[in-house]
């Protein structure tokens, strides 16, 4: 078995830039399971379903739940596990960075949950990947020292990391919408490929709030 573990902020891009058929296509060609955890549900349907201005967006991906696309991660754990695990991610992510004002709160419960099921998974023998477009998880899990830096830049203060908290975010995999689409439109799941299709797809996704900088765009398009 392998699996998909999407947060919050990359079923948004997708369903922002409307690709939902496209996630179905990509969900036909993976043999394993689109994760989402009951605090993702919560950002992506629960919520959006009682605000006028997400309402679509939130019955778009409940009824990728209620096709089988997107499955809950209680399919394969209980929901008091991931429960119980992402309380601990949040602990430690939010306790890892501190500056002259105290510690700084990276990550939400919709990203400790990504990471709590994917070190659960991991356990379990389970190849996983977390589906987020969020920076700041991102860096956390592959580029912490990096991280510090941005803060850095962005606080204009030091910043302090505790480096033993970071273990729980090493060997994270990682992957963004962007990179979801460009498999797509690889495996011709996105129409007819052109350059121009791709541009479009990729930009989409970029100003929908997929972070990526122009050094990687510019790389996607040249191996397009």
């Amino acid at each position: 078995m392998k699996a998909i573990i999407f947060d919050a902020s990359t079923l948004i891009s997708l369903a922002m830039a409307c690709l939902y058929d496209e996630l179905r296509k990509l969900k036909l060609n993976f043999k394993g399971k689109f994760l989402i955890t009951p605090y993702v549900r919560e950002e992506v349907i629960n919520k959006p379903l009682t605000i006028k201005r997400f309402q679509l967006e939130g019955i778009r991906i409940q009824q990728l739940v209620e096709e089988g696309v997107l499955e809950m991660s209680s399919s394969i754990v209980s929901d008091d596990e991931v429960s119980k695990a992402t309380q601990e991610i949040m602990n430690l992510a939010n306790s890892s960075y501190s500056g002259k004002d105290g510690k700084i709160k990276l990550i939400d419960l919709g990203e400790a949950s990504c990471v709590a099921l994917s070190n659960i998974l991991t356990k379990k023998k389970i190849q996983n990947i977390v589906a987020v477009d969020e920076r700041t998880l991102r860096s956390l899990c592959e580029n912490p020292s990096g991280l510090k830096k941005h803060l850095e830049r962005k606080m204009h203060t030091k910043i302090s990391i505790k480096k033993e908290n970071l273990n729980r975010f090493k060997g994270i995999k990682i992957i963004r919408s962007i990179e979801l689409i460009y498999i797509a439109y690889k495996k011709g799941l996105t129409g007819k490929r052109n350059k121009r299709l791709l541009e479009s797809l990729i930009y989409a996704l970029r100003f929908k709030g997929c972070s990526i900088s122009n050094e990687e765009l510019n790389e996607i398009k040249r191996i397009g």
